[in-house]
């Protein structure tokens, strides 16, 4: 009897359509097809848990931009400078802190600073009143 692989079954499947025949049974077949959509549940499942996995991360660094927050507004480079970690970047303390404004835990605005000489302008943020 020949093994059953992926490759093996879906060149049945092409011979099924080219001729109308295959040397497959429908038993075969239809064992294939439950393991291959119990692979795919695996999968999702899988899928899913490390999404969350990756969510609780995210929730614990946000919490951490939260607590740096003060009623004074900072620019996200401040807020950077108050954050330690390995995988923390600029970009993802830029997007924890649009998040806590979207939740209303955050307010921001824009702000002049000084950088080589010249007033520009940036984004910053502080706790919101009602927070």
């Amino acid at each position: 009897m020949t093994k059953i692989t992926k490759r093996f079954v879906y060149e049945q499947l092409i011979t099924l359509a080219e001729t109308g025949k295959m040397d497959l049974t429908e038993e075969q077949l239809k064992t294939f097809a439950t393991n291959e959509i119990a692979q795919l549940d695996k999968k999702a499942t899988k899928a899913k848990e490390k999404a969350a996995e990756k969510k609780a991360e995210g929730d614990a660094l946000r919490d951490t931009v939260e607590s740096v927050l003060t009623d004074e507004f900072q620019t996200v480079a401040d807020v950077s400078t108050q954050i330690e970690g390995e995988d923390v970047t600029v970009g993802k303390i830029r997007n924890r802190l649009s998040e806590l404004v979207r939740l209303g835990v955050a307010e921001k605005a824009t702000v002049s600073v000084e950088a080589d000489g010249k007033s520009v302008q940036r984004m910053a943020y502080k706790r919101a009143a009602n927070a």
